[in-house]
């Protein structure tokens, strides 16, 4: 539960790895986090626009894809909106 809590709070700062870590964790509802997948789309979404080609880049790509399938176009659109919107918290 800490590395969860450490992994969230590095998300929430801005930093990619994590993102994808944290929409993942929201995509399969892994740890402390219930399956949510406009969570997850935010997330995934956030990262994809900071990570460099790559193995990172691909396994988030193959994530939201996943997420996308079981989501809504409404949901998608919620997801996307809230990307946009975000913005990292100080440290």
């Amino acid at each position: 539960e800490i590395r969860d809590n450490i992994t969230i709070l590095n998300a929430t700062q801005g930093f990619p790895d994590s993102q994808v870590v944290i929409g993942s964790m929201y995509c399969f509802g892994q740890g402390r986090l219930n399956q949510n997948f406009v969570n997850a789309h935010m997330w995934l979404n956030i990262a994809l626009s900071k990570l460099p080609a790559g193995v990172d880049r691909r396994s988030a790509t193959d994530c939201l894809d996943q997420a996308k399938a079981e989501m809504t176009s409404d949901q998608i659109e919620e997801a996307q909106k809230l990307a946009r919107n975000w913005k990292p918290k100080k440290k």
